[in-house]
């Protein structure tokens, strides 16, 4: 009888050590996921990482919404697997095949064009808000004025290269370990395939800019779909690529339109921050560019630059560093909150 009570003894302490064991094995684990997070989340990672992470901020505000479309805010940049052949060494991805949705009752096709005062102390203008009043509904944005921090958000349009200055614009940025956004036409993107490819391989949003850059307050559903579509396929399939951020061509939009946009499960990004400087033929100087710029920050901007400016290539490096002397801090277009 003792013999057997020893026995049971020894397994019951047997057993303890165990659950023990388990208990630590478990915590061991809760500790590592929680370092990994924090991680995930830093406030400067590499270039190369930018576009991959999602920040914890992004979130989808509901309130002023009638209508779910199918956009997920954790799933807007799309890449292949490592190991293709396409110039950012991705696979490609299988194309897309867009259906334009029948418009709803009650949208306007009365023709709008996106504008903007200068934002002043640090506020954006009156104007800015009012946009933002109407994009809400349709997962549209032109600044980001939920997040709590100091952000800033930088874009550019590009519809062709001029001398070179999108790789200068990527010098820099990399330099600078800020993410921008290129919103790009088709045109661009297949005389371009090496800038398309850094830009991608360097963490930055190659966003959709259309095929043609028509105006899409002037064309059919149909014809938005086909050239949201087209640009998207090409992209896809010769780079292994794909992020579901739209610019209107001009700013120039209906309701019907911006509902389209949505309905292919894309957002829509305007701007709160611009200046004249489309103009190649116009070159005021870095100075210029810098002042009109660094006036008009405000919480939340999405600033809009255009890559064939020489002015703005020369400027870009002293507009971010007089960002983040006033405390400003980039951000991806993936966590911008809507």
């Amino acid at each position: 009888m003792k013999r057997i009570i020893s026995i049971i003894s020894v397994l019951c302490i047997l057993v303890s050590l165990t659950a023990c064991g388990d208990k630590m094995g478990t915590a061991d684990k809760n500790n590592i996921t929680a370092k990994e997070d924090t991680t995930l989340h830093s406030e400067a990672p590499v270039p190369s990482e930018l576009t991959p992470q999602i920040n914890s901020s992004t979130r989808i505000n509901t309130d002023n919404r009638t209508v779910q479309y199918p956009i997920s805010l954790e799933s807007m940049v799309v890449r292949g697997e490592e190991g293709g052949d396409t110039p950012t060494g991705l696979r490609a991805l299988s194309k897309t095949d867009y259906t334009a949705s029948e418009k709803r009752e009650g949208l306007s096709e009365k023709k709008l064009s996106h504008s903007h005062g200068p934002a002043s102390g640090g506020k954006a203008h009156h104007t800015v808000e009012k946009f933002q009043d109407t994009f809400d509904e349709f997962y549209a944005s032109t600044l980001d004025r939920i997040s709590e921090e100091k952000v800033m958000y930088l874009t550019f349009d590009c519809g062709y290269e001029y001398d070179n200055l999108t790789a200068d614009i990527l010098d820099i940025l990399k330099e600078k370990q800020v993410p921008a956004a290129f919103f790009c036409t088709l045109d661009h993107i297949k005389s371009e395939p090496e800038l398309i490819a850094r830009m991608i391989n360097e963490g930055h949003i190659v966003g959709n800019h259309s095929a043609t850059h028509p105006s899409f307050a002037n064309i059919s559903r149909s014809q938005m779909a086909e050239e949201i579509e087209e640009t998207e396929n090409y992209l896809r399939e010769n780079f292994g690529y794909c992020a579901k951020y739209f610019r209107f061509p001009a700013g120039e939009y209906t309701e019907s339109a911006l509902d389209l946009v949505a309905s292919l499960g894309y957002v829509s990004v305007f701007w709160s921050v611009a200046y004249d400087d489309w103009n190649t033929e116009s070159i005021k100087g870095k100075a210029y560019a810098v002042d009109t710029v660094t006036s008009r920050f405000h919480d939340g901007a999405i600033i809009l630059l255009h890559s064939v400016s020489h002015d703005n290539a020369d400027a870009l490096g002293e507009i971010i560093d007089r960002a983040r002397a006033e405390g400003y801090e980039f951000r991806s277009l993936e966590q911008l909150p809507l």
